[in-house]
């Protein structure tokens, strides 16, 4: 009973902040991950259909595009959670292309990228996301839809980039304050399981990751009055932690709540028969909540 508790509770979390693929989530060893590198603006470049490597600061990044571009119409960009790559998003990349120009990518130790040379951090990977923008959408602005690890990176990210960056979609997003709030849900003095994933999530954090990326607390930033949905998993299966299940599942949430602050247009609505994954188990919330934000940005951009 114990064993697959605890294998259940650890793939949870652990799946909970970076996505599947990581120790504890599928059984695989955290050698598989990767982040890091800049790049310039190419606008006038062919664009992208299908999936192709690009040169970003001189590392190879695996992207993926289709769908028509629309002039003065917002470019969305799929990111996927840690330990994940961009062939989890090809459904919902599918089906939004068929309104919408559309790249997802995988960030550097994930799927086909090139690996990171070492530690990341939020401004490296952000560098190496900004090289994809450049190639992708050009000159045109672009909307960020971030699963987990991925919608994290999305909200540290756009406030520093409001003159491209025009709206967000945050699902399930990696709350902007998950190490502290995981040292406070489960106390130090605890044991089993639950001690473990307290463990294995803290030495994530400090980047014993795939991507290597070095996961730092910090304050939500604004990143002015862009539409932004945050979307917050309904089915609390975070409470299967023995203890401090109640506990985690309200931290979650409230992580949940602190991602408003990125903008004054922010809304939060929760996938209700939805895991951790919501592009997946109700994709039809994430499509629309995705379409609607891009509908708003463009009109935004047009003076509407």
């Amino acid at each position: 009973m114990l064993p697959k508790i605890k294998t259940s509770v650890v793939a949870a979390l652990c799946c909970t902040v970076l996505g599947a693929g990581v120790a504890g989530c599928d059984g695989e060893s955290l050698e598989h991950w990767d982040p890091l590198a800049p790049a310039t603006r190419t606008a006038d470049a062919a664009p992208i259909s299908g999936t192709k490597k690009i040169d970003v600061a001189g590392r190879s990044v695996n992207v993926s595009c289709s769908g028509d571009p629309e002039k003065g119409r917002p470019v969305i960009i799929l990111m996927h959670g840690g330990g994940d790559g961009l062939d989890k998003l090809a459904a919902i990349q599918k089906t939004l292309s068929k309104k919408n120009r559309v790249c997802s990518y995988d960030r550097l130790g994930a799927g086909a990228s090139d690996k990171p040379d070492g530690p990341q951090s939020f401004s490296s990977t952000g560098k190496i996301l900004t090289g994809v923008l450049d190639r992708v959408a050009g000159d045109s602005p672009v909307v960020l839809a971030g699963h987990s690890l991925g919608g994290l990176i999305a909200a540290r990210y756009a406030p520093d980039h409001q003159d491209r960056v025009k709206g967000l979609v945050l699902m399930d997003a990696t709350p902007p304050t998950m190490a502290d709030d995981i040292t406070k849900a489960i106390p130090k003095s605890a044991t089993g399981p639950a001690a473990e994933l307290r463990a294995q999530n803290l030495a994530m954090f400090q980047g014993e990751n795939p991507e290597k990326l070095v996961i730092t607390d910090g304050k939500v930033r604004s990143a002015g009055d862009i539409p932004v949905e945050v979307i917050q998993h309904g089915k609390q299966y975070l409470a299967a932690v023995p203890t401090y299940g109640p506990r985690l599942e309200q931290a979650w949430a409230e992580g949940q709540r602190k991602w408003l602050a990125l903008s004054s247009g922010s809304k939060l609505s929760t996938a209700k028969n939805s895991g951790h994954y919501i592009y997946v188990d109700q994709p039809d919330v994430a499509v629309q909540a995705i379409e609607r934000v891009t509908a708003q940005a463009a009109r935004q951009a047009h003076g509407e």
